[in-house]
């Protein structure tokens, strides 16, 4: 045996944990968004931006401000100006408001990007959120308001972008509540041979 001192001891460990006591079986897996999570979340965003700025263009070229046309039931299309957010809300705040949805959709962007692949459904309710928000945001910074057009008499005229919002936010509420409930243990086949 010689002795060469120079090589370095050989370093040989058991399973893929650096820690010896840790069990092999966890995993650490990153939560941020993926190449495939950020495409779906691109592709919601775009169509949600898409379809509200196209009906908002179709509502704004037929009727003129004020004018109403009902559908059905109590469904009117009712051409309105908002300078507030969603339902009418801060009316009278435009630069705030305009402010605030702007570090709204940065936070949502920031969040996403370092928990898009927690759930599987982080994508599409993000991305209605962050697609409504940005529709509405291009109309307040481009025309100082919102078209708002879809009224059913009981409550203030909306377009698709809030919808698109309180959508989202709805889904993301489910998600939440799902993933905090307790997993019911697997109920075992009974053993016929041991009765």
């Amino acid at each position: 045996m010689s002795g060469d001192l120079s090589q370095p001891a050989l370093d040989v460990r058991v399973g893929s944990a650096t820690n010896g006591l840790a069990p092999v079986s966890v995993v650490e897996r990153s939560s941020g968004a993926g190449r495939w999570q950020w495409a779906g979340l691109a592709a919601v965003v775009g169509a949600a931006v898409l379809g509200d700025q196209l009906t908002k263009h179709i509502v704004t070229s037929q009727l003129q401000l004020d004018d109403a046309v009902r559908v059905v039931g109590p469904l009117t299309i009712h051409r309105v100006q908002n300078s507030g957010i969603a339902f009418g809300l801060f009316s009278s705040a435009t630069a705030i408001v305009t402010l605030a949805t702007a570090f709204a959709v940065g936070w949502m962007l920031v969040f996403f990007a370092r928990a898009g692949a927690r759930h599987p459904v982080l994508p599409a309710a993000l991305g209605l959120l962050i697609g409504g928000s940005l529709s509405n945001l291009v109309d307040r910074v481009r025309l100082g308001h919102v078209t708002d057009f879809i009224d059913f008499g009981w409550w203030p005229a909306f377009n698709l972008a809030d919808s698109f919002i309180v959508i989202g936010v709805g889904v993301l509420l489910v998600a939440l509540v799902l993933a905090d409930r307790p997993k019911q243990p697997r109920r075992r086949p009974l053993d016929v041979a041991a009765r």
